[in-house]
């Protein structure tokens, strides 16, 4: 045989030098959840993730910044005692997320801070939009997320990541930045987030599920994409980059590669994608059972999130993937 491809396999130092594919802790992203309390709070459905206090929070911000993660993304556990069905919580300049993205900016230099911008958090509805009549109102909404980005920014986030697939409303928050002067804030767009199943331990996490009952929609299907679709991303995409998104995000991620690569193949701006948290937990399930190494899945699992063309990796197991990529 003149051509043997296990050649190209023979060694590690081999396949290190063949490999087409790179991960390092540089392309991830830790999300962190954030709470009032002065302890942290265990999350049952994420093991080893908890709801942090501020001080947590820039405790592991430090973690990940010396094992080479540049960036951490915060969402917000609100008391049900102060969500309404305007979100106002959302609005305060001194509420949890500004607060905790000062005390990051402050002690952790260096660090890249995201901010989730969405009302479901905020809404005693559940919902990313306002709620009236049955529906999720979308142009109503883009005030209010405008708004709550700005309000981040002014806080010292670095990226801006509209959550909440309303229409139009990338373009309102650009607007709204730079009419604050806030030029250099940029935008990672959720341009392309599915109705998907596996969003659960995160609303657990949150207490963020839709309200279901009387004028409230059970679900999200009417503004989060439906996991059938692929060509309809290319749509979100065209608008956003239009509206002035500078990184555009696909999530999930393993059940989506095609759509991370066919996004890769049609935009110039940097592409992330989230490995969200029921892709996460049920890899620590089934490790739990003894039926998965978890570290190697956890590798393979980003390692083909790369493949398919994420610039950016959003991540529950960015510290236990860093640690194991120095190894």
């Amino acid at each position: 045989m003149l051509s043997r491809p296990r050649r190209n396999r023979s060694s590690f130092g081999i396949r290190s030098l063949v490999r087409e594919t790179r991960l390092d802790p540089g392309h991830l992203v830790l999300p962190l959840f954030v709470h009032e309390g002065a302890h942290d709070e265990p999350i049952e459905a994420l093991p080893g993730h908890a709801r942090l206090s501020i001080l947590g929070a820039v405790a592991r911000a430090r973690e990940a910044l010396v094992l080479g993660i540049p960036a951490v993304a915060l969402f917000p556990a609100i008391s049900s005692v102060v969500k309404d069905r305007h979100g106002s919580a959302a609005l305060d300049a001194n509420g949890l997320i500004p607060r905790t993205v000062q005390a990051l900016k402050a002690e952790v230099p260096g660090l890249v801070v995201i901010t989730d911008v969405a009302l479901d958090p905020y809404s005693s509805d559940g919902h990313d939009g306002l709620v009236d009549n049955g529906q999720v109102l979308n142009d109503a909404t883009l005030p209010l997320l405008a708004k709550m980005a700005v309000i981040h920014a002014l806080a010292g986030a670095d990226v801006v990541a509209p959550s909440d697939m309303m229409d139009g409303r990338v373009r309102a928050i650009r607007s709204a930045l730079d009419e604050a002067g806030l030029h250099n804030t940029s935008i990672c767009s959720y341009c392309v987030k599915y109705a998907s199943a596996f969003y659960g331990p995160f609303r657990q996490a949150l207490a963020s599920a839709p309200r279901a009952g009387a004028g409230i929609p059970s679900d999200k299907a009417t503004y989060q994409m439906d996991p059938a679709n692929v060509r309809e991303a290319l749509r979100e995409v065209a608008l956003d980059e239009d509206e002035g998104a500078d990184w555009l995000m696909v999530k999930p991620g393993l059940p989506y590669l095609d759509v991370i690569q066919t996004v890769r193949a049609n935009t110039t701006l940097p592409v992330a994608a989230f490995h969200v948290s029921g892709e996460y937990a049920m890899l620590k399930a089934a490790a739990t059972q003894g039926w998965i190494d978890f570290d190697a899945a956890l590798l393979e699992s980003l390692t083909a999130l790369r493949r398919a063309g994420a610039d950016v990796i959003f991540t529950y197991g960015a510290l236990e993937a860093a640690r194991l990529l120095a190894r």
